[in-house]
């Protein structure tokens, strides 16, 4: 008796073991696209390798019996945008391949439904289309060159989505404009927006000599008051040596000699002694 129950747990152990096989999960957000699968036969022989597909937790309804099939999403109610959870399970003895998986990376389709930027740098714009949660890149043009300033995450929404987010503008003219980055790498752009006057005073380097830079430079507006604002320095070659958002900046390590100041929205040029 003890013999024959130790046939059967034994014989219980194999079956799980055989039926377990493998898995691969894919995860992203449907694009209007279905899924490949190339599917061998196991090494065994006898039959083909995988066994069984789930969506979104449900039973898949597609034939898989055969050396490739297409996962079909259309049965599935899923909008453009829907989070999507494939589970593929297989043999042990064999692999299947997606031939296409980044059809369920999110893509850059956003349309710019509405933009505005307030005096003092409330941003604050509308899409519509989005099919998949991206994030938003805000750029300004600054010291003649495009600057990211900002990192909005996108809803990824087909309908309209909302989003605002305080900038820090520099005084007078501001331009700005909104960049997303797919799977692809290719980066999308908006249409430029244009603070034609901001509230921001007009920032100056407060140092009274220049070239005579002891170690500290100062920022203030017309009135002399501290003010802080967006700088760079670069020293003669071109590399950037400080960088940040303040109304100071310590260049008491640096080396003598003179050293380019990006601040507000000019440029200055200075000497540290």
């Amino acid at each position: 008796m003890k013999k024959t129950v130790g046939i059967l747990s034994l014989l219980l152990i194999l079956i799980n073991v055989v039926s377990a096989g493998k898995e691969m999960t894919l995860e992203g957000t449907y694009q209007g696209e279905n899924l490949y699968v190339q599917n061998p036969f196991a090494s065994s022989g006898v039959g083909f390798c995988v066994t069984n597909v789930m969506i979104n937790g449900q039973q898949s309804i597609d034939e898989i019996n055969s050396s490739a099939f297409e996962i079909d999403f259309s049965s599935y109610q899923l909008i453009k945008g829907a989070p999507v959870k494939v589970k593929i399970e297989y043999k042990d003895d064999c692999t299947p391949r997606v031939l296409n998986p980044d059809v369920l990376k999110p893509s850059s389709t956003f349309v710019i439904a509405g933009m505005n930027i307030t005096p003092d740098g409330l941003l604050t714009f509308s899409t519509t289309n989005e099919s998949g949660k991206l994030p938003f890149v805000i750029e300004q043009k600054r010291w003649n060159k495009w600057m990211k300033v900002a990192t909005v995450n996108g809803k990824g929404l087909v309908e309209k989505n909302d989003y605002s987010i305080q900038l820090k503008p520099h005084s007078g003219r501001n331009v700005y404009r909104i960049k997303q980055v797919d799977y692809t790498r290719k980066p999308r752009y908006s249409q430029e927006k244009k603070l034609i006057r901001s509230s921001v005073k007009e920032v100056f380097i407060a140092n009274a000599n220049l070239l005579k830079i002891e170690g500290v430079v100062n920022f203030a507006d017309e009135s002399g008051n501290e003010v802080s604002t967006l700088y760079e320095v670069y020293n003669t070659t071109g590399v950037i040596v400080r960088k940040g958002f303040g109304a100071k900046v310590n260049l008491s390590d640096l080396k003598r000699g003179d050293y380019f100041v990006m601040y507000d929205n000019k440029m200055g040029q200075i000497k540290k002694i």
